[in-house]
């Protein structure tokens, strides 16, 4: 299988990656997560109170998240890096914007079902292409009416109440976790809080994990059963929250250490992450990396580049910039466990192996990954499809090729609008060349 590159095209201008020629070393202080963010925003409008959000991360999926929560009817106000939070489910007609944010499509729908009006979901045109049968599938079994025009996709259409029965929910989640995400996040509100059953293997489930903490942190009484998940009914009180860096975000700057042989510190984490952090870490070490971690903060150093085989269903989102590491190793790699991320912002394998065979690496798609032999690379157009962790797949390998251009790196601000900038600093030691695209998240 092939990827369409017309599925690229770009206004953007194309940004030449960096060149490194020599060991890349820094100190990067990546911004909070993008997925515990997401949890907390959608947490604090389901909350009995107001909260608020520190470090949050400033990305245009973020911020459609707070418009999101906006139109529905709490009050969302942010002040540099904090939000804050009033939470209102007001009754009316709304339209929300998922650009194309999985959170937004995924999180918000049922907080829609819980307030009387109707709401209108949509996206961007990619974003009409990515799964959303599960959750409506789910969200039909709690009681909620849900127009999608039998597409199992946006655009859709929301009829709420004020009360959902939930109880007995069965979905197949295999094609995200989001979906099993969506639900809990809201389950404390069900008449009958909701008692979840996946019906196949659900990816990432450290996401899951990372779901249940955050309820819990707001006095939900939530738990994994073993079979699926139990969600009581309740209040979900009001919470402060502090978000820490974003694991997904710091794989590249990790990545870029450990194919260079350089040494990068991202500083700010806490003890017990609730992200999945550790796995990415141990996919660093295998691949020869040291990997220290010291008073907050996380350091990894380039020392062998090693094959690998490596399962990365609960790291998924980290794919792109593993497979771009695998590119440089010393013997063939195998990617594993991660089919789902063809249903992301674009198919990440079939992009992955039409732009990597683009530059003249040997690729060979699976099922539910990638097989990569190293091979000589030469410079050329490396095409994002939008996807802004093809974008850091194209930044790492420009690290050691030159003359690759990443045809919109600007797609960056779904989740981190500083990449560019922070990338060129550790690269060049300065952002001059870096192009603005911070502003796109203001």
């Amino acid at each position: 299988m092939r990827h369409d590159r017309l599925s690229s095209v770009s206004e953007q201008v194309p940004w030449r990656a960096p060149y490194a020629g020599h060991p890349v070393s820094g100190t990067v202080v990546v911004p909070g997560s993008k997925s515990l963010t997401a949890r907390a925003l959608v947490l604090a409008a389901l909350s009995s109170g107001p909260s608020l959000v520190h470090n949050a991360l400033r990305s245009r999926d973020t911020l459609l998240m707070a418009q999101a929560l906006r139109s529905l009817g709490c009050r969302v106000d942010s002040d540099g890096e904090s939000w804050s939070v009033v939470p209102e489910l007001a009754p009316g007609d709304a339209y929300v914007d998922c650009g194309l944010s999985g959170t937004v499509m995924r999180f918000v729908p049922p907080l829609a079902a819980l307030r009387p009006g109707i709401t209108d979901f949509d996206g961007d045109p990619h974003a009409r292409t990515r799964p959303m049968g599960p959750l409506i599938d789910g969200l039909r079994q709690c009681g909620a009416v849900i127009d999608d025009g039998g597409r199992g996709l946006l655009p859709l259409r929301v009829t709420g109440d004020r009360k959902l029965p939930g109880g007995e929910v069965a979905i197949d989640a295999s094609g995200s976790s989001q979906f099993v995400s969506g639900l809990l996040l809201s389950a404390a509100r069900f008449e009958y809080g909701i008692r979840l059953r996946p019906t196949g293997a659900v990816p990432n489930r450290a996401h899951v994990a990372m779901t249940l903490e955050a309820l819990r942190e707001h006095g939900v009484d939530a738990v994994d059963d073993g079979a699926g998940w139990r969600v009581a009914p309740g209040t979900i009180a009001p919470a402060d929250a502090v978000i820490e860096p974003d694991a997904s975000n710091s794989a590249p700057f990790f990545a870029a250490a450990a194919v260079t042989g350089g040494t990068v510190t991202v500083p700010h984490w806490p003890a017990d992450s609730a992200q999945p952090i550790d796995r990415l870490l141990e996919v660093l070490s295998e691949y020869g990396a040291d990997v220290q971690r010291a008073d907050g903060a996380i350091t990894v150093t380039g020392r062998e580049r090693l094959g690998i085989d490596v399962d990365l269903a609960n790291i998924g989102d980290m794919t792109p910039a593993i497979a771009a590491m695998c590119l440089f190793a010393d013997s063939p790699s195998t990617i594993r466990g991660v089919g789902y991320i063809r249903g992301h912002e674009t198919d990440r394998l079939a992009a992955l192996a039409t732009e990597f065979t683009g530059l003249g690496a040997q690729i060979d798609e699976t099922d539910d990954g990638l097989q990569i032999v190293p091979r000589p690379l030469h410079g050329g157009t490396f095409a994002t499809y939008a996807d802004h962790r093809l974008a850091h797949a194209g930044a790492l390998v420009g690290l050691l090729v030159d003359g690759v251009e990443v045809d919109n790196i600007a797609t960056t601000a779904k989740a981190m609008p500083q990449f560019a900038g922070l990338w060129t600093t550790l690269v060049t030691g300065s952002d001059a060349d870096a192009p603005a695209i911070a502003e796109m998240a203001r």
